[in-house]
């Protein structure tokens, strides 16, 4: 099983279930912090390299409030042409001099592989927050920790359950890490719901298949949603050939209310990586979801800092003694009434 203490979380495939669940073992207990029913500063006086040259608002955040959350500060960069790969240093270069700087680096690039070549230089760990079409490791983690509580609700388990995955299954790294987590299960069913320009990668395909799952690839929604989770995606414009490519899938997988009661089931979970395209001609998942108690993505959202916090505490190896650290929280807040 993976030590975590010292290491890069680059790639799912490093987990297998029993480190699984020691994640999510440890994010379960960082609630009372995330919640402000209490604070630590297990993490005071270290500080995390929050490295983004690849636009993002939640993923880039929640890394920040991971680590303020354990008590650490935030150094950030944004945007390549920031930075000093924009003058032709390395990412190796970079990260000798960042680790130099940092006790933890959050990295996301929009390269294929390139967190991993960054890591080959860093003296501290390394967690991948999104490298190109390639993977999303914390993504993954936080959408399975999700799924998981959401078929408790209904008095199910993430073994046997039914996902269907829909849009953009070619770009989507998000579901690309999600599916192999997902083989770490038992007879887990997949509709993967896409056109055949964007259906799931045959490597993907290949790795759920291998692992004794059933699958089902089907171009249209209608009959194809009645799952226990149905996992949207925002059609990966940024990594088509042309804008005019793109252009041809967008709103092609609209979900609204009146959509979900005709082909999902009543207690079909709606998740969705974020950010959903609500522009009119994509509308993704229709406003007046809003209010549809199965709609899960501000839960995502949620499970997603408790996951960082958690892979922060178990790679700088303070899992055991964050409550040892623990102080009142004196400032009003709405979060611990939730």
């Amino acid at each position: 099983m993976l030590s975590f203490q010292g290491e890069h979380i680059l790639s799912v495939n490093q987990l297998n279930r029993d480190a699984i669940e020691q994640i999510f073992a440890v994010a379960k207990r960082m609630e009372p912090y995330a919640k402000k029913h209490k604070r630590t500063r297990v993490l005071e006086g270290a500080i995390l390299a929050n490295l983004f040259f690849e636009p993002s608002t939640r993923t880039r955040v929640s890394f920040g409030t991971a680590f303020n959350l354990l008590g650490g500060l935030v150094r950030e960069t944004t945007g390549m042409q920031s930075s000093a790969l924009a003058k032709g240093e390395s990412l190796y270069d970079t990260a000798r001099v960042i680790s130099a700087y940092a006790d933890a680096v959050a990295m996301r690039h929009p390269d294929a592989g390139s967190v991993a070549e960054f890591a080959t230089g860093s003296d501290v760990p390394v967690i991948n927050g999104g490298d190109g079409p390639n993977e999303h490791p914390t993504q993954a983690l936080l959408d399975l920790l999700t799924i998981e509580r959401e078929l408790e609700r209904y008095g199910k388990n993430v073994d046997g359950f039914h996902i269907a995955m829909v849009g953009d299954l070619k770009y989507g790294r998000t579901v690309h890490s999600l599916s192999k987590l997902l083989c770490h299960y038992k007879n887990v069913k997949f509709t993967m719901v896409a056109p055949d320009g964007l259906q799931m990668p045959d490597y993907i395909l290949d790795t759920v298949s291998n692992a004794g799952h059933q699958i089902e690839l089907v171009s249209k929604m209608e009959g194809n949603l009645a799952a226990d989770i149905v996992y949207q995606t925002r059609i990966q414009e940024e990594r088509f050939p042309s804008q005019e490519e793109a252009n041809k899938y967008r709103g092609g997988f609209k979900i609204s209310q009146a959509i979900y009661n005709a082909h999902c089931k009543p207690e079909s979970v709606l998740m969705h990586p974020l950010p959903r395209d609500s522009r009119l001609d994509a509308n993704e998942l229709d406003n007046d979801l809003n209010s549809n108690d199965n709609l899960a993505i501000f839960r995502q959202v949620q499970n997603g800092v408790l996951i960082r916090m958690a892979l922060f505490a178990l790679t700088l190896g303070v899992d055991n003694v964050v409550e040892k650290y623990e102080a009142e929280v004196p400032w009003f807040s709405r979060k611990r009434n939730s």
